[in-house]
């Protein structure tokens, strides 16, 4: 686990080396076709090497929740262990991450018409003011919501429109479904975050130069899909799409795209400094996978030879 722009796929594919591991992505923009570069998703050349399950799945005109995340990642998991060989989970979604662990509430599907009614309210008062709202009724989920993270506030009023209750007391009263693994939570960052700040900005200019404007007119071209698409909305994707909207020029969609990033890896670091039992790993250790696999041995206790023999 980790932030976006901390190096978590480069140990990944160092781990799959000396290891028998098998990928599968934890990441809401990968599952979608169509949608790679903004999203970093793996190359050709990575995926012959590593294949990542659970990427290329949807297309960007459908939903994916963390429940159907869920459901595939436990069919995934299983089908790897029949093999003979360990599930590597590896991503930034900490929310998929957390429904695998703790399970879901039982809490209500979407309603088209309750999400389009704060799509409505959302562009007349704005995001922040229903953020506030969010507040009254339900402070402790608002303290770990965003102010400017639109889709779950919207789904967090809309869990409160259809039941009348703070989405914290359906959690609360939700039955754990236990995980039929042993976890293992790595977590790969920076401890200087001005360092993830430089990488995130280093890494959009280099999407911008593989083609990301390009990526994201196919999907303005198309004519099915809107900033309300959940697709959308990911960092990076609405700020390229508001610019091709013509709404902002290309250096203000350059300085958004890096603002919203950087607010999101804050974000994940605020999750991932609530998870229980992890191991943190330096990103900027030269020694990194060694690190790793040194952890993975403690707490494992992998067969010395087998390990060995893999890594040479």
């Amino acid at each position: 686990m980790g932030p976006t722009a901390s190096g978590k796929t480069a140990l990944a594919l160092e781990l799959v080396r000396c290891l028998p591991c098998e990928i599968i992505s934890v990441d809401s923009t990968m599952v979608y076709r169509g949608m790679d570069i903004g999203a970093a998703k793996p190359c050709a050349a990575v995926q012959a090497v590593a294949p990542h399950r659970l990427i290329d799945i949807r297309d960007p005109a459908d939903t994916y929740s963390a429940a159907d995340f869920r459901v595939d990642a436990l069919r995934e998991m299983a089908h790897i262990t029949a093999l003979g060989r360990v599930p590597l989970l590896v991503g930034g979604t900490m929310l998929y991450f957390r429904a695998l662990e703790h399970g879901l509430a039982a809490l209500p599907k979407a309603d088209p018409t309750v999400r389009a009614h704060l799509l409505e309210e959302a562009e007349q008062v704005g995001w922040a003011a229903l953020h506030a709202r969010l507040a009254t009724i339900d402070p402790a989920l608002a303290a770990r919501i965003h102010r400017n993270d639109p889709q779950r506030i919207q789904r967090a009023l809309e869990i409160v429109a259809l039941t009348g209750k703070p989405p914290t007391e359906l959690f609360a009263a939700a039955e754990h479904s236990p995980l039929p693994y042993r976890l293992l939570k790595l977590i790969v960052a920076p401890a200087d975050r001005s360092l993830l700040q430089h990488r995130i900005a280093v890494r959009l200019t280099q999407m911008l130069q593989e083609g990301l404007v390009s990526e994201v007119e196919l999907l303005y071209n198309r004519g099915d899909l809107s900033l309300r698409t959940p697709a959308l909305r990911s960092v990076g994707y609405r700020q390229v799409w508001e610019y091709l909207a013509g709404d902002v020029g290309f250096a203000t969609m350059q300085e958004r795209a890096v603002v919203a990033t950087r607010q999101l890896a804050r974000r994940q670091l605020t999750w991932l400094r609530a998870e229980s039992s992890t191991h943190w790993i330096e990103s900027t250790d030269p020694a990194i996978a060694t690190r790793a696999l040194s952890i993975v041995e403690q707490v494992c206790k992998p067969p010395q030879s087998e390990c060995a023999k893999r890594c040479g």
